[in-house]
């Protein structure tokens, strides 16, 4: 593993890579930002608004919403442009009470909204099959927030899709093209969390077309022969998480006392008991977790510097979500053991190394690292 100078991110990240200089392509896009002409961004947000206004006689824009301060911050600024939305929320089974009062707050700024309950029995058996395949719980969690909203645009014949930042500008890409303003089938290909599947490969004995109905998306052509686009809000606008926070905290949003759920961030990933499962795995296929990408943000935005970052993930620790391990696996029908077992099928070889009765990952960042923590 080679780790950025800059940040505490490691070249085993997906599309991250180090240069030569030992810095990340996530480091050198976000050092583009001081070049860019945010007046004339502005402006070009103001002719996407115009010509969703011209095109359609209900909604402007579909917003998807998880009631999180992004999303929240995604609707404050399409109200302050004059746009009609329609708010889309992808109802997770794992909801928490503080994302149900904040999912409150947001439609209370003023607008309607769609809250779309996949079928738990269809969506706890997909996130286990996810789970056993490709490592991860995220998979129908990604297929559904993504695709839900493109669907009812469609439907409602909604002309503009707004979304909120580029993870691809933010963490990292090769290709500049997946780091701009549009949200369309090449960045979903490379950048939706899908392990490149799409519902149809998940069609078996058990899984009908019309019990993934849901994790679809727009046929083939349908977007453009619906003249809808998707864009990223960040693109026209300076995103930066404490930039969303003070905005939304402005407008209600709430957020959790005395720490995170995962991460850094106490007002980040708090709307749903699995999303943490999600970021966990990181550790065991990567090497890293969640704290070192927002620790990288941070460090990126100068509020704390590198000596900081490895001084607070010394001190958390890989934050093993143990409270909403045992949730999931009540959720999907499993023992922690059977979790566990599934989760140890995809450590990575490359980066670990089993020592002296532990996984050990060689050079690790932290030199004084506590391997017996599970």
């Amino acid at each position: 593993m080679k780790w950025c100078k800059n940040c505490v991110l490691p070249d085993s990240r997906p599309n991250l890579s180090i240069d030569d200089d030992g810095i990340c392509n996530a480091c050198k896009n976000h050092k583009t930002r001081s070049n860019i002409d945010w007046i004339e961004r502005e402006k070009a947000f103001r002719k996407v608004v115009a010509r969703a206004k011209n095109q359609t006689h209900a909604y402007d824009c579909v917003i998807p919403v998880s009631g999180g301060k992004d999303s929240t911050w995604q609707v404050i600024k399409c109200l302050e442009y004059g746009l009609t939305p329609l708010a889309v929320t992808w109802r997770t089974s794992g909801r928490t009470s503080i994302g149900q009062k904040n999912l409150n707050n947001l439609i209370s700024l003023g607008v309607d909204h769609i809250d779309y309950q996949i079928n738990p029995n269809i969506e706890s058996r997909f996130m286990l099959k996810s789970l056993e395949k490709f490592g991860t719980t995220g998979i129908p969690m990604h297929m559904a927030l993504f695709n839900i909203p493109l669907s009812i645009a469609i439907k409602f014949q909604v002309p503009l899709v707004v979304w909120g930042e580029n993870s691809a500008f933010e963490y990292g890409t090769s290709n500049p093209e997946l780091a701009g303003s549009k949200l369309n089938s090449a960045w979903l290909a490379k950048f939706g969390v899908t392990h490149g599947t799409t519902a149809v490969d998940w069609l078996d004995d058990e899984f009908t077309k019309k019990s993934l109905a849901a994790y679809f998306g727009p046929e083939d052509g349908e977007i453009d022969k619906a003249n809808l686009e998707a864009i990223f809000l960040g693109h026209y606008f300076q995103w930066d998480p404490e930039t969303s926070l003070i905005e939304s905290k402005k407008h209600g949003f709430q957020y959790l006392e005395g720490g995170s759920r995962t991460g850094y961030y106490d007002y980040a990933d708090i709307d749903d008991d699995f999303i943490s499962i999600h970021h966990w795995m990181k550790w065991y296929k990567f090497g890293f977790t969640r704290l070192f990408d927002n620790l990288s943000l941070e460090i990126r935005n100068k509020r704390i510097t590198r000596e900081n970052a490895l001084d607070i993930i010394s001190k958390i620790g890989n934050q093993t979500p143990h409270n909403d391990i045992i949730k999931f696996c009540n959720f999907a029908k499993i023992d922690v053991k059977n979790f566990f077992t599934i989760c140890e099928k995809f450590r990575n070889l490359d980066i670990w190394k089993y020592s002296d009765g532990f996984w050990k990952i060689n050079d690790f960042l932290i030199k004084e690292w506590n391997w017996n923590e599970i």
